[in-house]
């Protein structure tokens, strides 16, 4: 069985072509490693998108459950807060509720279509500017 085959298996078909979707996304915008990993006790796998020792955003998938991670510092929590009213009600009160760490605010979306991608978009580029240019739409 391929990987691919592995993750619709795991994920079902809607949010395997959810996953797909939005790590086509990403990767049209920042060229970055990508990284594979157990998801640790609360996921299967892990998909993390790295660039000089700095994590992007990361990819989790439990069966029949879906996860999009991004953990933002003091200085990128300054920002989201700046962009705020650009946002959806959803991406911002899943934003509000995650918990701050001593390393940052890990905000873990739960993404079941593509209706927040131009979001989850526009909060990676606070973290890290697109280094590719755009060949699609978000």
């Amino acid at each position: 069985m391929s990987s691919d085959e592995i993750l619709e298996e795991l994920l079902g078909k809607n949010l395997y072509d959810v996953w797909k979707s939005l790590a086509s996304a990403i990767d049209a915008r920042w060229e970055m490693e990508h990284i594979w990993s157990s998801g640790g006790r609360n996921w299967s796998y892990e998909y993390k998108w790295r660039r000089g020792g700095r994590t992007l955003c990361s990819l989790f998938a439990g069966k029949g459950c879906l996860g999009f991670m991004i953990v933002f510092g003091k200085d990128e929590r300054l920002k989201v807060n700046e962009i705020r009213g650009t946002l959806s009600e959803s991406v911002c009160r899943q934003y509000d509720e995650a918990e701050i760490y001593h390393d940052g605010k890990w905000v873990m979306f739960r993404p079941a279509d593509e209706s927040e991608f131009g979001d989850y978009i526009r909060l990676l580029s606070l973290k890290r500017k697109p280094n590719r240019k755009e060949t699609g739409n978000e």
